[in-house]
């Protein structure tokens, strides 16, 4: 069985004839087309527009095939995503534990840190002055 009809053999003869006369132009930037292959390309495409018998583009079979691949990745994905959930929910609760351990430490902590910085700033004021008092080596 024939994998092109007629109207696809015409409108690639239709397309080959307007690129030898200079005639035929490409769909979106407009400029003239120079090669027989995109001359051919162009034929093929206007006859699927029209519904002649003429198999898919390459590039819509590889992205078919590649749909129904992760159709069935998807489907592992949501069996898998089921049995987590309960493993998580479980996790949840003990996160909202921790979090509450971390929020009341952090309040107690806070007085902390901050005597820590000012007297981090203090030794380091009493080491610039000391550099400054300090004679210089010659």
């Amino acid at each position: 069985m024939a994998k092109y009809g007629d109207k696809a053999s015409e409108k690639v003869h239709e397309a080959l004839h307007e690129e030898k006369q200079g005639k035929l132009k490409s769909g979106r930037s407009g400029k003239k087309v120079t090669s027989r292959k995109q001359a051919i390309a162009i034929g093929l495409s206007e006859a699927r527009k029209e519904g002649g018998k003429v198999p898919p583009r390459k590039a819509a079979a590889k992205k078919a095939g590649a749909k129904t691949a992760s159709k069935k990745a998807a489907s592992k994905r949501t069996a898998s995503k089921k049995t987590a959930s309960k493993k998580t929910s479980s996790k949840k609760t003990a996160s909202k534990k921790t979090a509450s351990k971390k929020a009341a430490f952090k309040k107690a902590g806070t007085k902390k840190t901050t005597a820590r910085k000012s007297g981090a700033r203090k030794s380091a004021a009493k080491k610039t002055a000391a550099k400054k008092s300090a004679p210089r080596k010659t």
